[in-house]
């Protein structure tokens, strides 16, 4: 293990001890959260966050934070892109320290909401020799700024976690190839099996409809039809979902998941989320990344200004892509007019402060893939936002 000129024993002691608990750990989030949490408890920062780098090295897809509660990370909005000061580690990755992070020539400012950040501590992760992300600390507990011994501290850590990243890479890449031999047979048995079946059960209850006597009867077997006709059509969206394309890395269907998950926090309940038609294999690339940001703002507004007690989340991908969000809340506190600003530098979020420019971002998002976006205020009965754009070609 790398101590980068540690000689301390104490610290050398702690820095053992995080590497360790850190290594426990084989799911990849949890490794991401111990590594934050280790480097705060090493150098007394305040607040700590692991940026994911883009493997095209163009911003971030994950943002891991701890210091920030969470009604305060959902005023704040969804996750911060890799501007500023967080983008300057993106560019050139190596340690940077600083006493204000604010007078940096890079620095474009915190989001409304932010907890003041002044110093600063920043160190790359590699993993296999590769960047992988970024620690980002800030506001040394009891001093102006970090010191050059928690910069070695943190380099340590970096350079001797990033095996633990790569480990629990590896084994949610053997556990994701085992889960989809099983994904496959089931996904075979139902359309073999149990589509079949009820498909010829359904034949067999029209047949007898020119003869059921009386009305109730002939009533109650259209009513049977229906059910197995929506049936049918769950069964095969589940058979969508368990079969996604050979080239995804993480379906679509599974972030909606995640960001609904990441969102009961704020809002109190986890949403109920529906999907439609074969959401992995028609929602990709900037469709994708358009919708999930699009879901983050909805999710978002719910939890600030709508005193819902649930929340409807339904993707389909029939005819149209649509994003439909619904909530039981006061959709009088949205105004479609509204007008604020966000940056991009925080640990939190670059998210727009207000639900009025999270409706236009919303709306521009749906407007650069050529489709449309809505928001229906129902008074005390809630809001309804639905967002749909053409299917793309990949």
């Amino acid at each position: 293990m790398p101590y980068h000129g540690l000689r301390d024993p104490d610290q050398l002691q702690a820095l053992l001890d995080a590497v360790l608990s850190i290594e426990s750990d084989l799911e990849l989030s949890g490794v991401l959260h111990r590594i934050v949490e280790s480097a705060c408890s090493l150098t007394d920062a305040t607040y700590g966050a692991l940026g994911v780098i883009n493997p095209t090295g163009k911003g971030l897809i994950e943002f891991v934070q701890v210091g920030i509660d969470s009604a305060s990370a959902a005023r704040i909005g969804h996750m911060p892109e890799g501007a500023g000061i967080l983008g300057v580690l993106i560019v050139d990755p190596r340690p940077l320290r600083l006493s204000d992070l604010s007078a940096h020539p890079d620095a474009v400012g915190l989001p409304s909401g932010h907890p003041p950040m002044q110093s600063f501590l920043g160190v790359p992760l590699l993993v296999r020799g590769e960047v992988y992300g970024n620690l980002y600390l800030t506001n040394k507990k009891g001093a102006r700024e970090f010191t050059a011994e928690d910069e070695r501290l943190i380099v340590s850590l970096a350079a001797a976690t990033g095996f633990a990243v790569a480990n629990a890479r590896l084994h949610a890449h053997v556990a994701d190839l085992t889960l989809s031999v099983d994904r496959e047979r089931i996904a075979r048995d139902l359309h073999d099996t149990v589509i079949q079946r009820l498909f010829a059960t359904g034949l067999s209850l029209q047949s007898v409809l020119a003869v059921a006597e009386p009305d109730v009867v002939r009533r109650r077997i259209e009513d049977a039809v229906r059910d197995l006709d929506d049936t049918i059509r769950q069964v095969r969206t589940t058979i969508f979902a368990l079969d996604p394309p050979p080239t995804a890395e993480t379906g679509v269907r599974l972030r909606v998941l995640e960001v609904c998950s990441e969102a009961s926090r704020a809002l109190g309940f986890e949403p109920e989320v529906r999907f439609a038609g074969p959401i992995d294999l028609e929602v990709r690339g900037d469709v994708a990344t358009h919708l999930l940001a699009s879901l983050r703002e909805a999710l978002s507004n719910v939890a600030r200004h709508a005193h819902a007690s649930s929340a409807l989340v339904e993707v389909s991908a029939t005819s149209d892509i649509v994003l439909r969000v619904t909530d039981d809340g006061v959709g009088r506190s949205l105004d479609p007019s509204g007008s604020g600003s966000g940056s991009d530098s925080g640990m939190g979020s670059d998210s727009d402060s207000d639900s009025g420019n999270g409706l236009r971002n919303m709306s521009e998002r749906a407007q650069l893939l050529g489709g449309s976006f809505a928001c229906e205020i129902r008074g005390e009965e809630g809001t309804v936002v639905t967002w749909r754009v053409p299917p793309q070609r990949h």
